[in-house]
């Protein structure tokens, strides 16, 4: 193995513009609970997006003057994001005799082409670039660092919000609701709170993109173990546990339950971090078991309903329930008409038309008053990444997708030895990517910031470790 040789270029990173703007565009991550800015079509919503294409921008015009950008182009995992970007146009055009037919929502078949392809393509390859570039000015151990300290700054005010937005949901203390008030005037936020449900979004949209929020930062929050002693590192790391398990997203809490299983089994080998878990367990137990005496009916009630709250059956969640399985049950109908390129990318949603089950569609006002409802422009979600990969691009989109995931998980693995000078980083990324696959389960989008953020910072970080040999 070669040792990195990275060229120091200081601490400050001011030095570079684009840096600075993709710094911010991640202290603004989760902060999507505005209208948004309808011109940027899926982007609307995602303020940091704005700050992410301005570095883009930015790097565009010191290419143009400078002609200096860095391309992974060797790393293996790049050349297969690339095959995976080439079949999924491939799969356009080997159905674009049926997709010039398609018309549904206003929408024809190759406008939804252009535009999951252009959203995609922004994504996957625009903004990759840009994180990398931006990232590779300076050490992987400063780039690490720095990112890790805007996610913290940024978690602290999210906490800060979502305290008093508790408060007030599950306290009822509704005197405070002027005090979250104020902060429609921080920028990217408009406050709602559900009273009716009794769940937390906090500086999001959606409970559910609150979770997605907390994937995406738990394994940077539960690195500060690792990296840092006292009681006050394992603060963090607990507060994305708590905020996710009271936002009442039922995917999101086991996918970070799970996040902190793969962190926790770093550990096993590493006997010097032990007696920080055990120092850890025992906050735990002494902060829960007093909880537990006082309330343990109230969480009883409440895990229970959680477990059963995915059943078609259920009064709260069964429309929800049904329209998700639904889709997803659809989705694989869809691949055994279609099995080797699928129907095309970005059409699963015209060739499920005819094909939705009655289980899921009768008496279910999500189909006929948003999916089948050709006056609602927006298109129904696929709920499932993989099983929408399946219908639109066949079993070779597929299997091109999960070889992708699976050599990212792989490379992450490899790194995290004891020995190694890049074993926290490498785990905070596979901690990361495990988050990421598991809740692709629950999402059909690529426009995953975190993950292609990542993505960069493993390319940079084993850019002089891992080639393709000839």
């Amino acid at each position: 193995m070669k040792k990195n040789n990275y060229k120091r270029l200081g601490s400050n990173p001011f030095k570079s513009l684009s840096f600075t703007l993709v710094a911010i565009g991640l202290f603004f991550l989760p902060f999507n609970s505005y209208d948004g800015l309808p011109f940027l079509g899926e982007f609307a919503r995602e303020s940091c997006f704005i700050f992410f294409i301005l570095a883009f921008f930015i790097q565009v015009f010191e290419i143009f003057y400078n002609k200096n950008i860095r391309l992974p182009y060797k790393h293996p995992v790049f050349i297969i994001l690339i095959l995976l970007i080439i079949w999924f146009f491939a799969s356009y055009l080997l159905n674009i005799v049926d997709i010039n037919d398609n018309y549904i929502k206003q929408t024809s078949g190759n406008e939804r082409f252009i535009r999951q392809f252009g959203a995609l393509f922004i994504s996957s390859l625009l903004l990759l670039l840009t994180y990398y570039n931006a990232f590779s000015r300076f050490t992987v151990k400063e780039v690490f660092k720095m990112i890790r300290k805007v996610f913290l700054i940024s978690f602290i005010f999210v906490s800060l919000y979502t305290f008093i937005e508790i408060a007030i949901i599950y306290l009822g203390l509704r005197f405070l609701d002027p005090v979250l008030r104020v902060s429609d005037y921080f920028p990217f936020v408009e406050t709602w709170l559900d009273y009716r449900n009794g769940r937390i979004s906090s500086v999001t949209f959606e409970p559910p993109a609150f979770a997605t929020y907390l994937i995406t930062i738990a394994g940077w929050m539960f690195s500060y173990i690792i990296t840092h002693k006292g009681i006050k590192t394992f603060i963090p790391g607990l507060l994305v546990v708590v905020f996710c398990f009271l936002s009442g997203s039922r995917a999101g809490l086991v996918i970070i339950l799970f996040q902190l299983f793969v962190f926790l089994l770093y550990f096993v080998k590493r006997k010097k971090f032990h007696p920080r878990l055990i120092k850890f367990g025992l906050v735990v137990f002494l902060g829960v078991i007093p909880i537990l005496i006082v309330k343990g009916k109230d969480f009883s009630e409440y895990f229970a309903e959680r477990l059963t709250s995915f059943s078609l059956e259920d009064s709260k969640h069964s429309y929800s329930n049904k329209s998700r399985f639904g889709i997803i049950y659809t989705s694989g109908l869809i691949f055994t008409k279609n099995p080797i390129a699928g129907v095309g990318f970005g059409q699963q949603a015209y060739a499920a038309r005819p094909l939705y089950p009655n289980w899921a569609t009768e008496n279910n006002w999500e189909f006929d008053q948003k999916y089948l409802n050709d006056d609602m422009k927006s298109f129904p979600p696929g709920y499932n990444i993989y099983t929408r990969l399946l219908a639109e691009t066949g079993i070779i989109g597929f299997l091109i997708f999960t070889f992708f995931l699976f050599s990212i998980g792989y490379i992450c693995y490899q790194f995290i030895r004891p020995r190694s000078n890049i074993s926290w980083q490498s785990l905070i990324l596979l901690i990361s990517f495990t988050g990421f696959a598991l809740n692709w389960l629950k999402q059909d989008t690529f426009r995953v910031f975190g993950f292609w953020i990542c993505l960069a910072l493993l390319l940079l970080l084993t850019r002089n470790q891992v080639k393709i040999k000839r």
